[in-house]
């Protein structure tokens, strides 16, 4: 059990690691007012308590060549049958497992670097749900994002007319997925670089790589994967949102990623057309959320499905 004390220093400490520029120990020892091995032992703390997991960055939506593609997927599955599960959690594009009440038991969140990547996640799971027993399973296909991890997409300042290379990707790649709980070094990503993918830059041409990546906007922040619930998210919720007007979805979306609330918002090709996931701290705070939504007259119906349990969190999102 977490004391009020050590949820107060963790969150302090998450806030610390988030921001557009890379969090350093020895810039924040003031601002902490900590000595560096103080900071170096509290970081070390709440890895072992499993409160914050491993840093990581987000990366802009609408990168060139290849916009990132999100996926949602919802399946219907037998609880005897957990090889279903395992094989959803080795495809590398997953992002976020739930279980969930309702029509379907799990939901999943893919990212999909390529298109590419994405027929052939799509075939993988295709190929894992030809072995369930129901074979029930629906993918939806998100249109647009307006939010991810708590940021608005539209107040980010993206150069469109910059092209990444087969360099930068890898270097994204290494930021956002092979970080632990201490920031990596330009010299560490350059020994990964020469010996994971056999590619020799020097530590002043990564650095200068990365100095681009986060001047054009393809960087949106750094952060770090933390246990929501260990530091007072009790509950998260999966919503979709029925608009009065149709031709309302952009101007409504826009309103709603103001919400603190609301940590992921997209637009979908449904009935029900934007999809939003709700992480409150109080289990109350979500009936406030949605007494506000009808009280604005702009929307017809809602749609939730309450998260039972994180299978895979996708947990670095901006902390209110």
């Amino acid at each position: 059990m977490i004391n009020s004390n050590d949820r107060a220093a963790a969150l302090q400490l998450i806030r610390m690691f988030c921001g557009r520029s890379k969090f350093y120990v020895s810039k924040n020892v003031k601002a902490l007012g900590l000595t560096r091995q103080t900071i170096h032992n509290k970081i070390e703390l709440l890895g072992k308590q499993e409160i914050i997991e491993n840093i990581t960055i987000n990366i802009h939506p609408y990168i060139q060549p290849d916009n990132l593609k999100y996926v949602i997927l919802e399946i219907k599955t037998n609880p005897r049958e957990p090889q279903i599960l395992e094989k959803l959690l080795k495809i590398p594009h997953l992002k976020m497992l739930d279980g969930i009440l309702g029509e379907f038991s799990l939901i999943a969140l893919f990212v999909f670097k390529s298109t590419k990547d994405y027929h052939e996640g799509l075939e993988k799971i295709d190929n894992i749900m030809a072995e369930s027993y129901f074979k029930k399973y629906q993918i939806l296909e998100t249109i647009r994002v307006f939010k991810t991890n708590g940021i608005k997409i539209d107040e980010v300042d993206l150069n469109s007319d910059f092209t990444m290379d087969r360099n930068d990707s890898l270097i994204l790649k290494i930021l956002q997925e092979e970080q632990e709980k201490k920031p990596i070094s330009t010299y560490e990503i350059r020994d990964i670089m020469k010996n994971q993918y056999n590619i020799e830059l020097s530590q002043s041409t990564i650095h200068n790589r990365i100095k681009k990546l986060e001047a054009n906007g393809i960087i949106l922040n750094y952060s770090i994967n933390f246990s929501p619930k260990k530091v007072g998210y009790k509950g998260k919720y999966l919503v979709r949102i029925k608009p009065k007007d149709p031709s309302k979805y952009n101007e409504i979306a826009l309103n709603l990623e103001k919400n603190q609330f609301i940590i992921d918002l997209f637009r979908i090709g449904e009935q029900y057309g934007l999809f939003a996931i709700v992480r409150v701290k109080r289990i109350e705070d979500y009936a406030i959320f949605i007494r506000d939504l009808y009280i604005s007259e702009e929307i017809e119906d809602t749609y939730t499905n309450f998260v039972l349990d994180e299978l895979k969190p996708y947990t670095n999102f901006f902390i209110f």
